[in-house]
C-alpha cells in the first residue's frame, strides 16, 4: 500500500477478524477492531497491535444487530481516523436447526448481523470512500454463501445474499468511476478457537478421536481434508486491497480446499 489506510474490521477480537486485523497492521493500516462488547481486553488488544506493528488502532464496541451501530461504528471511526479506506465485514453468528423447527427469534438475528449488518457499514462507508476516491470493501461470505448444507437455513440465506451485496457495490463503486472495489471472500473451515472448540465437541458426541472428527466430520465436504488458515484468509485481504487487484470487483473468492468445485 502507497499511504496510510484506515480499516474497520467487524467481529474483530479473535478468530478470522483479528488475524485480518493483524495482517493489515502488518502492512501499516491504521486499524479499527469491534465486537459487541467493551473490556479492557477488548482495548488492550488495540494497544498490542499498536505496540507490535507502530501504527494506531483503536477498539470500538458496537452490537452490529443494531443497524443505528453499525452506522455508528463507521461514523466514529472517521471522525477518529479522518476517514475508513478499508472495511471488512466479518462479524457473524450460526445456529443449526431443522427450517421447520428454526427458531424465529434466531433467524432474525442471524440475518440482522450476518447480512443486515454489512449493508449498514457499507452503507455508512461509501460516502467516505467516494470522497477520497479510494476504497476496499471485503465481506466474509462462506462456502455457504455459494451452496448449501441442511439445517443451516439462516445462515445460507444470509450469506448468499452477502455475496448478493457484494457484486451490487461493486457495481455501483464502478458506475462512479472511483478507485473502489468489493469483493467476497468464501471460506470452507478455518482453523480458529471456535472451531477447535467445536472439534472437542464433535470428538465427545462420536467418540473419535481429534483427526478422525476433522477428516470424517469437520472436513468432509472439502476435498483437501485441510482447515484453510487464519493467515491465509487475511493473505488475500491484503492482496484485493493491493494495486494487483484493482480490477478485481464483484467476484468471490472461494478458499474451501475445493468444497464448492464438487
Amino acid at each position: 500500500m502507497t499511504s496510510i489506510r484506515t480499516a474497520v474490521i467487524t467481529g474483530s477480537t479473535s478468530g478470522i477478524g483479528l488475524g485480518i486485523a493483524r495482517t493489515l497492521a502488518s502492512d501499516g493500516c491504521n486499524v479499527v477492531l469491534n465486537s459487541f462488547t467493551d473490556r479492557k481486553e477488548d482495548h488492550d488488544l488495540a494497544s498490542q497491535l499498536e505496540s507490535e506493528h507502530g501504527i494506531k488502532a483503536i477498539y470500538l464496541p458496537a452490537d452490529m444487530s443494531r443497524a443505528e451501530e453499525c452506522r455508528a461504528l463507521i461514523g466514529k471511526a472517521a471522525a477518529e481516523f479522518g476517514t475508513v479506506d478499508i472495511l471488512v465485514n466479518n462479524a457473524g453468528i450460526q445456529h443449526v436447526a431443522p427450517v421447520e423447527e428454526f427458531p424465529a427469534d434466531k433467524w432474525d438475528a442471524i440475518i440482522a448481523i450476518n447480512l443486515s449488518s454489512a449493508f449498514h457499514t457499507i452503507a455508512a462507508a461509501v460516502p467516505l470512500m467516494k470522497t477520497a476516491g479510494w476504497g476496499r470493501v471485503v465481506n466474509i461470505a462462506s462456502a455457504h454463501g455459494l451452496t448449501a448444507s441442511p439445517y443451516k437455513s439462516a445462515y445460507v440465506s444470509a450469506k448468499h445474499g452477502v455475496v448478493g451485496l457484494t457484486k451490487t457495490v461493486a457495481l455501483e463503486f464502478a458506475e462512479a468511476r472511483i478507485a473502489a472495489t468489493a469483493n467476497a471472500i468464501c471460506p470452507g473451515y478455518v482453523l480458529t478457537p471456535l472451531v477447535e472448540n467445536q472439534i472437542e465437541d464433535q470428538m465427545k458426541a462420536h467418540k473419535m478421536g481429534r483427526a478422525e472428527v476433522v477428516e470424517k466430520i469437520m472436513l468432509a465436504r472439502q476435498p483437501t481434508r485441510e482447515f484453510a488458515t487464519v493467515g491465509q484468509i487475511g493473505g488475500i485481504v491484503r492482496f484485493l486491497c493491493s494495486p494487483a487487484a484493482d480490477q478485481i470487483t464483484g467476484t468471490s473468492i472461494s478458499v474451501d480446499g475445493g468444497w464448492t468445485a464438487m
